[in-house]
C-alpha cells in the first residue's frame, strides 16, 4: 500500500478515481476475454499518467523499481517453481503412490492457500493503496471491503481465467501443479516482503511455464503464450496512456 499509495505518485483525487476505473476495466474485459491480466500493471501505470498530466511529482526510482519488480517476479517463479518440483521429485520417489497422491492432494490446498494470502497481501494492497493513502478509507475499512469485494470476482468472473491458466498454457497434473503453485506463491510472497506491487498472475504464468519446459517443451502451447506476453507489454502502455489523457481532459 506504501509504495503505490505514497512513494508512487502525489495522489489527488482525479488520479486515484481515474486510476482505479481504467484498472477495473482492464481487468474486466480481460477476464471476460479469458486472457489474463497484471492489475498491478493497469493501476500503477494510470497513476502514473494521470499524475504526469496533473503535473504531480512521480518518484522516478521507485516507477524503476516496480517495473523491475514486474520482470524479475515472473523469471524467478519459474526457476522457483523448478526448483520445487524436482524436490517434490526426489520426496515422492521413497512413498507408495497412494500415500503419496493424496500428500500431493494437501499440497494443493497448501500451495493454494498461500496463493490466496498473496492475493490479499499484494494484488489487493495495490488496489488500495492509493484509497487508504487519499484518506477515503482506513486500512481496516479497506481490507474488509476489499476482500469481500474479492470473493465476489472470484466466485462471478474468475472462472474463465482459472480455464486459461489451468488448460491454455500446458497440460496440468496434480504434482506439476503444485510445483507452479508453490514456485509462484514463494516469488509473490519474497517480492511482498520488500514491499513491491507484482503479478501473482504473471508469476503463475512464468512458473507454469517452468514447470511445462522442465516436462517437455511441447507441452507449452507457444502460440498462447505470446497472447500472453503481447498482453504484458500492452496493458501498462494503454493504462499509463489513458491516464493522461483522462486527466488532460478535466484540466
Amino acid at each position: 500500500m506504501k509504495t503505490v499509495g505514497k512513494d508512487l505518485v502525489s495522489l489527488r483525487i482525479e488520479i486515484v478515481g481515474i486510476s482505479l476505473i481504467i484498472s477495473s476495466v482492464a481487468i474486466v474485459v480481460s477476464n471476460w476475454r479469458k486472457v489474463p491480466v497484471s492489475s498491478h500493471q493497469a493501476i500503477v501505470s494510470s497513476l502514473v499518467g494521470s499524475g504526469f498530466a496533473f503535473g504531480m511529482e512521480v518518484d522516478t526510482s521507485t516507477l524503476i523499481k516496480i517495473v523491475e519488480s514486474w520482470i524479475v517476479s515472473p523469471i524467478s517463479a519459474f526457476f522457483l517453481s523448478i526448483v520445487v518440483y524436482r524436490l517434490l521429485e526426489k520426496g515422492l520417489t521413497k512413498i507408495p503412490p497412494l500415500k503419496a497422491e493424496r500428500y500431493i492432494r494437501y499440497l494443493l490446498l497448501f500451495s493454494g492457500s498461500v496463493i490466496a494470502y498473496n492475493t490479499g497481501a499484494n494484488e489487493l494492497a495495490t488496489a488500495l493503496g492509493p484509497v487508504v493513502y487519499f484518506g477515503l478509507l482506513t486500512p481496516l475499512q479497506a481490507a474488509f471491503i476489499g476482500a469481500i469485494l474479492l470473493w465476489i470476482g472470484a466466485f462471478t468472473l474468475s472462472g474463465r481465467v482459472v480455464e486459461t491458466i489451468g488448460k491454455g498454457i500446458t497440460a496440468l497434473d496434480p504434482f506439476s501443479g503444485f510445483a507452479a503453485q508453490f514456485g509462484a506463491g514463494l516469488s509473490v510472497l519474497i517480492f511482498t516482503t520488500l514491499g513491491m506491487p507484482v503479478s501473482t498472475t504473471y508469476c503463475i504464468i512464468g512458473s507454469i511455464l517452468g514447470v511445462g519446459i522442465l516436462k517437455s517443451t511441447k507441452t507449452a502451447k507457444l502460440s498462447f503464450l505470446r497472447k500472453i506476453f503481447l498482453s504484458w507489454a500492452i496493458t501498462p502502455f494503454v493504462a499509463l496512456v489513458l491516464g493522461y489523457i483522462f486527466a488532460r481532459s478535466l484540466l
